[in-house]
């Protein structure tokens, strides 16, 4: 989505409204002992071949790891400023404290393009919106553990979108089994002339006791016309490396 934002010259404002720390070591504390990254980054780290956008991200996170070993992962604010141009601004917001100073750290060196806040990234959002170009980027992607995000988001969503109706949104979400993931993309997918594109990608089947995460969810708002295509050609790839049962598939819904 950004490079399609950087084929004009006019420049543009991401907004990450839930940022974390930015980087991540996975060497040390709990990336080690919950070692989630060995079913993401890591099933793609040595594998030759990769369709290109796979490549192009697999080339960004070994820019933090130059030795060769996967020791740390970028989070999207990271990979944002790398595409970024020097025109164009990054607003990143986080509501807990030590991600918040860790940030703030990982991002000082950015100078003006970046600015971190500790607060409210739904209210920062409102704040911004439009932002001065009204060309933007907005990353939503709360943890959803408390239940009320679900309607947090489709009500900022709302807002932001009589504010700066051009604008593009990447909404993630969690496969969980339970109704409030769907709900959200139900009623956001229902938004009166908003232009969607729900991308989804299941590693497994659900487990019998409900508990736990069985894939990934990304609603797009104003999507480029190119997104859908290179994800059917992506995400195929995806589901080979990542997949862990029979289950494992990918599904695109919405957007031309």
């Amino acid at each position: 989505m950004l490079d399609y934002l950087n084929q004009k010259d006019k420049p543009y404002t991401v907004i990450d409204t839930h940022a974390g720390a930015g980087l991540y070591s996975l060497d040390t504390g709990y990336a080690q002992q919950g070692a989630e990254y060995m079913q993401g980054i890591a099933k793609l780290w040595d594998v030759p071949n990769l369709p290109a956008p796979l490549q192009t991200y697999v080339e960004a996170v070994r820019q933090l790891n130059p030795q060769g070993a996967l020791k740390a992962y970028p989070g999207s604010p990271w990979l944002a400023l790398q595409a970024m141009r020097e025109s164009d601004r990054l607003r990143l917001f986080e509501l807990h404290s030590t991600d918040a100073r860790l940030l703030h750290d990982n991002f000082a060196a950015a100078g003006r393009r970046v600015k971190v806040e500790f607060g409210d990234g739904f209210a920062g959002m409102r704040a911004l919106l439009p932002p001065p170009s009204r060309r933007g980027l907005v990353l939503i992607d709360p943890s959803y553990e408390d239940k009320e995000d679900y309607r947090t988001v489709h009500q900022a969503i709302k807002d932001a979108l009589q504010r700066f109706a051009t604008g593009m949104y990447a909404v993630w979400y969690p496969l969980l089994p339970r109704p409030e993931p769907q709900r959200l993309v139900d009623n956001l997918m229902r938004l009166e002339g908003v232009k969607c594109l729900d991308v989804v990608l299941q590693v497994r089947a659900p487990t019998s006791d409900g508990l736990g995460m069985y894939g990934s969810g990304m609603l797009l708002i104003n999507p480029p016309y190119t997104l859908a295509p290179m994800l059917r050609a992506t995400l195929p790839t995806l589901v080979k490396l990542m997949g862990l049962d029979r289950t494992a598939g990918y599904r695109l819904q919405g957007a031309k």
